[in-house]
């Protein structure tokens, strides 16, 4: 369930200055179908352009989380990861030997999360589910 975002767009709407480096790093992030951490993210963007460091890596990841462009993660790796943000909500399934990340949405499960919370006395206005599992078919 990739949803695929143009971040330099959104930059646009939200008034940031785009440098090239800026730009090469929103590209990676548009074009990702994972959850990259900002290591991984340093060096798809260093195959496009060597001269884009690490620390700019992470004031431009900052920059966008706080614009609200991204979302930071942390699926109990010790790594944070990123995803653009989106109005779609979804879930996230985490491998916890591969370090996949699967995106699912389940409207069932959505109903059942709306009415617990109506039992409680509330009514839902958010909510981020992360599971964490491991493949019934990995050989052992």
């Amino acid at each position: 369930m990739t949803r695929k975002i143009d971040i330099e767009a959104l930059c646009a709407d939200k008034g940031l200055r785009i440098t090239e480096q800026r730009r090469v790093i929103a590209q990676i992030l548009s074009e990702a179908e994972d959850h990259p951490d900002v290591e991984t993210l340093h060096e798809r963007a260093a195959a496009v352009d060597p001269k884009i460091s690490i620390a700019t890596v992470y004031r431009t990841v900052r920059l966008f989380e706080e614009a609200g462009i991204l979302e930071r993660h942390e699926f109990g790796d010790g790594r944070s990861r990123y995803e653009a943000a989106s109005d779609a909500h979804h879930d996230h399934l985490i491998d916890v030997e591969t370090g996949n990340v699967i995106e699912f949405v389940d409207e069932e499960l959505e109903a059942l999360q709306r009415r617990i919370a109506e039992k409680l006395g509330f009514r839902l206005v958010d909510h981020r589910m992360e599971l964490y599992g491991v493949a019934l078919d990995r050989n052992r």
